[in-house]
């Protein structure tokens, strides 16, 4: 019995089963379909069908050529003026790194020439003390200390005809005023709607620029010793408005003055005579000093060179025959630091460039207030405060000194100031 049960239940079936959940309904959405932009294009002669290949991309490339062509005057200037953006950023970089290499040439130049003449000194002192009855160290001597004292004056003529210090200082007022109209190009761009006029104002900013500060050394090189003293010119002449607007503009005054009055006018008549008797005048009188203190300096220094060379060639022996070579020497090499280590080519070059700067001046308001139709000139308002800041006082400091110098002139008593208090 027991056997038979258990085999009942090991022969009974066993039902399993299993439950999966049942998956939600899809529900079908309809996708739409993305619209495919055509490229119209126009017919050309006609039918485009039945063109050849070739005939098809040479259309396709005039099309693509055309987005990018400067049809309207404004979009033509904008491009001109990048163009000559770069060309300005070109122009700073190189004054920039020929101004350092002008700059240790200076200094190279300055301690050898230097070196050369204090040894050339020491030999020729040396030779004077030297005694027996042996003249070949004497003569060594000699024969060394003449050809280091030939040596320095031939570097020095040449020093002094370039005057380096002087063409670093022409590659640095360079630089800056080539910055000046990057920023104004710069400016005229972001305003918007550049007109040829522009293009060609800064296309001959940039060409009086480089004719005013010229690069190469050979053939266009500043005369660095003038007859007399002459402020540097950097600007293109300003050009004469249109006789034939002079009626226009007096129509157009009586409806907008542009931020101009007679009083501000007059104002700035007044600083122009300020500028003329103090400002121009007193840098004309240190750039010729300047001027007359670097020729003599120029010439002098190989001379001492040149009489030191020729006294050293016929020294004889004793103190006494020493005298000639050791004291030009030793005055060549004070001379020399001085004139080059003291940059006074430099220092004439700054007073030549405050006075361009000054005549600028005098040029621009000259220009700006004998123009007649006011719709050409600038703002007056702007003017103002850009006259006033470029003499670093302010707009109110600026109409105080224009009634200051009205009143002295009444009183024939001249201004007892200067218009800039900038340098």
């Amino acid at each position: 019995m027991a056997s038979s049960s258990s085999s009942f239940y090991s022969l009974r079936p066993v039902n399993a089963s299993i439950h999966v959940p049942k998956l939600p309904r899809v529900t079908c959405y309809s996708i739409p379909k993305v619209a495919t932009r055509r490229l119209q294009i126009p017919e050309l002669n006609g039918s485009m069908i039945g063109t050849n290949p070739s005939e098809k991309n040479a259309i396709t490339t005039q099309i693509y050529d055309g987005l990018y062509s400067p049809n309207n005057k404004s979009n033509k200037a904008t491009i001109q003026l990048y163009a000559i953006l770069e060309a300005v950023a070109d122009r700073i970089e190189m004054h920039t790194n020929i101004g350092q290499q002008r700059e240790n040439w200076n200094s190279l130049l300055l301690n050898s020439i230097n070196m050369i003449t204090l040894t050339a000194t020491t030999m020729a002192g040396v030779a004077a003390v030297t005694g027996g009855d042996d003249a070949a160290p004497l003569l060594a001597l000699k024969i060394s200390s003449t050809l280091l004292f030939s040596a320095a004056t031939g570097m020095l003529l040449i020093m002094n005809k370039i005057q380096p210090s002087q063409l670093t200082e022409e590659q640095r007022n360079a630089t800056r005023l080539f910055k000046q109209l990057q920023t104004q190009i710069q400016t005229t761009i972001a305003l918007g709607n550049p007109t040829e006029e522009d293009v060609k104002d800064s296309m001959e900013k940039v060409l009086a620029l480089d004719k005013a500060y010229p690069l190469p050394l050979l053939g266009a090189m500043l005369d660095k010793f003038p007859a007399k003293y002459e402020p540097a010119v950097w600007w293109p002449s300003q050009r004469k408005s249109d006789k034939r607007q002079v009626g226009k503009g007096k129509a157009q005054n009586k409806r907008n003055n542009n931020g101009w009055s007679e009083e501000l006018e007059m104002e700035l008549r007044e600083v122009v005579e300020v500028v003329k008797s103090k400002d121009t005048e007193d840098y004309e009188r240190l750039g010729n000093i300047a001027l007359k203190v670097n020729k003599c300096l120029g010439i002098a220094g190989p001379l001492l060179t040149g009489i030191a060379a020729v006294g050293s060639a016929f020294m004889g022996n004793g103190p006494l025959g020493a005298m000639v070579p050791l004291m030009a020497g030793s005055l060549a090499s004070a001379i020399n630091a001085f004139e080059h280590g003291g940059q006074v080519g430099m220092v004439f070059e700054m007073y030549r460039n405050c006075g361009g700067f000054f005549s600028l001046l005098e040029e621009s308001i000259g220009a700006m207030v004998e123009e007649k139709d006011y719709e050409k000139r600038e703002n007056g308002e702007v003017f103002e405060m850009k006259v006033a800041m470029q003499l670093g006082r302010s707009v109110s400091d600026l109409r105080r000194l224009a009634s200051k110098s009205a009143s002295y002139r009444m009183e024939g008593i001249g201004v007892d100031e200067f218009a800039s208090k900038l340098f």
